[in-house]
């Protein structure tokens, strides 16, 4: 991993983990923010940048009113704005929801930058990086600049979405970034009449990219309205329901990224083979 230079603000993180997808509305989100709570919830200290600069959710669904905004000190840097146990910070806490983000791509990245840097994050065991949608400047610039320890790629099993997915993988081994796996969203769907369970978005498909990129399915989510009610009422999953199956699930998924961060050798470079 090329050297980068360590900000006063990222200087007592250990890992930083992005959260990325090759293209929206696959719940990257909803996943990085329930990772960011499982990880808290199993004993870890745990901040969440918010990189979508154009459309950031992270607020909403970590139940912050419109109109809260980070403390400042000496004039330069933010304090990270609690919630439910994690930090976080997010381009919504400076912009009204009615205030649409018209910038062009460098002063995008320029803020997103500012933000990761000048957030005083304090000792934190991981910071987790919701990273906007696609490949394109802002997720190269972060997977360059922000020293991350590794990248998690959040999918559907439908092809359209798997094609984006490998587009996602593509780009962080280009820049030397890990890849610790891939978590499928939405795999089965459940009726709530019957309980007969399908999988209306295809199958198997997260298990073939993960095997084509020898990295591997980290876990899978249900198509269930509960998880996206529950994170749109700011009480994500593993708040709203700790001991419920979903939770368990997010659980599962945060302890294996515990387990393969701890046996990365950084030093070695990322385990990837770009095929």
């Amino acid at each position: 991993m090329a050297d980068v230079t360590v900000q006063d603000g990222l200087a007592e993180i250990k890992h930083i983990i992005g959260v990325a997808s090759g293209k929206g509305g696959v719940g990257k989100s909803t996943t990085a923010v329930n990772l960011a709570l499982a990880l808290a919830a199993n004993g870890a200290k745990v901040g969440i940048l918010d990189a979508d600069i154009y459309g950031p959710s992270v607020p909403m669904m970590l139940g912050l009113p419109d109109g809260t905004r980070p403390q400042v000190e000496e004039e330069k840097y933010f304090l990270p704005v609690p919630a439910h146990g994690i930090v976080s910070m997010s381009m919504g806490y400076l912009v009204t929801e009615q205030t649409p983000m018209v910038w062009r791509g460098p002063m995008a990245t320029g803020a997103l930058m500012q933000m990761l840097n000048q957030t005083r994050w304090g000792a934190l065991d991981y910071l987790v990086v919701d990273m906007p949608p696609g490949t394109g400047d802002i997720q190269l610039t972060l997977a360059q600049k922000a020293s991350m320890a590794g990248a998690v790629i959040v999918t559907t099993p439908q092809d359209i979405a798997l094609l984006d997915a490998r587009k996602a993988i593509e780009m962080f081994g280009k820049v030397k970034i890990p890849v610790l796996g891939i978590v499928e969203n939405m795999a089965i769907h459940r009726c709530s009449q019957c309980g007969h369970e399908e999988p209306i978005f295809g199958e198997g498909g997260g298990q073939r990219v993960a095997a084509q990129y020898h990295t591997e399915v980290l876990g899978s989510l249900p198509l269930d309205r509960l998880i996206r009610e529950q994170v749109d009422g700011g009480r994500p999953s593993v708040i709203a329901e700790p001991e419920g199956s979903v939770a368990q699930r997010y659980g599962e998924i945060a302890a294996r990224i515990a387990v393969i961060l701890a046996g990365i050798d950084r030093s070695s470079g990322p385990q990837i083979t770009i095929e």
